[in-house]
């Protein structure tokens, strides 16, 4: 079988797994249209499967680390989805309290990427909550397309308050400052944005290619924004020239970046659409921002 290399795969393979990773086409129709891209000894059965992500060995942050105490806890939701099932994860041997991060998962429920970016912001210095909004639903089932499935049959607009309390729980964590911010990706991003719209107290929000919030609602902003976009991701990027005008027209405090050549969950570091030199530099400045913020 031909070893798949990313830099042998065209842009249009990508966007083919952006759709299907959104649910705009099932698993069947992504197959038929990857099969014009199987060539030269590469089979979609192996396009697929190098396209899939890979947890068993990119995980930065292992769960049992000695330098962090993590553990499953659950909280109440009262206007979303009842008890929600989430990994907090603190700096082992804390003397006072810390700042605090929500981090939001893709659309796909708390998956091991996203337990594993819990982590890495607790031992950045912060105490982390990462909720699994698919907890209602018997919780993330252990593969991203079942997932995805069932994170479809939620509302958003309920899993939205399942973060939200989320915030509220660690600023009633007796580890935590008072001082919290929000880490959200594709779905989470979009979430990192209505909590910045949620929440006045919100001292810091950073999306990582999220759907901008209504306009509409732009002025209720208060938590300064660092954004982080994909210059290949058109689809979420559509709505960032109109986004960046209301935040302009109304004063708000925001800094954007967009990453030169590189593709919708770029620092997702499990599938090969991750960008090494993209994902630690927007990394290091979201970490940077959060200690700017919360500290």
């Amino acid at each position: 079988m031909t070893k798949i290399k990313k830099e042998d795969i065209k842009q249009e393979v990508f966007d083919l797994y952006d759709d299907y990773a959104h649910d705009r086409l099932d698993r069947r129709e992504f197959a038929q249209k990857l099969s014009a891209y199987a060539v030269g000894g590469i089979t979609v059965a192996s396009l697929m499967s190098f396209l899939m992500p890979d947890y068993q060995n990119n995980i930065q942050v292992k769960p049992d680390d000695a330098r962090l105490e993590s553990e499953y806890v659950t909280y109440q939701s009262p206007k979303g989805g009842g008890k929600i099932k989430a990994l907090l994860s603190k700096p082992a041997g804390m003397t006072k309290p810390v700042g605090g991060v929500v981090v939001v998962h893709e659309n796909r429920g708390l998956n091991p990427y996203i337990e594993d970016v819990g982590r890495r912001v607790a031992l950045a210095g912060f105490v982390s909550i990462a909720p699994d909004a698919l907890t209602p639903l018997g919780g993330y089932p252990g593969n991203d397309d079942e997932g995805r499935t069932m994170q479809s049959k939620r509302n958003r607009d309920e899993m939205l308050e399942d973060f939200i309390a989320a915030y509220d729980y660690l600023k009633n964590s007796k580890d935590c400052n008072g001082k919290i911010g929000v880490v959200g990706f594709c779905f989470g991003g979009g979430i990192a944005n209505l909590m910045a719209v949620r929440l006045p107290g919100l001292e810091a929000s950073v999306p990582f290619y999220g759907g901008q919030p209504p306009l509409e609602d732009v002025p209720k902003i208060q938590a300064p924004l660092m954004l982080q976009y994909a210059e290949l991701d058109t689809r979420v990027n559509e709505g960032w020239p109109a986004y960046e005008e209301a935040l302009k027209k109304n004063n708000k405090e925001y800094t954007a970046y967009m990453y030169a050549g590189a593709n919708h969950g770029f620092h997702n570091d499990t599938t090969p659409r991750y960008d090494k030199a993209a994902a630690e530099l927007a990394w290091k400045r979201t970490i940077d921002f959060f200690k700017e913020n919360l500290s």
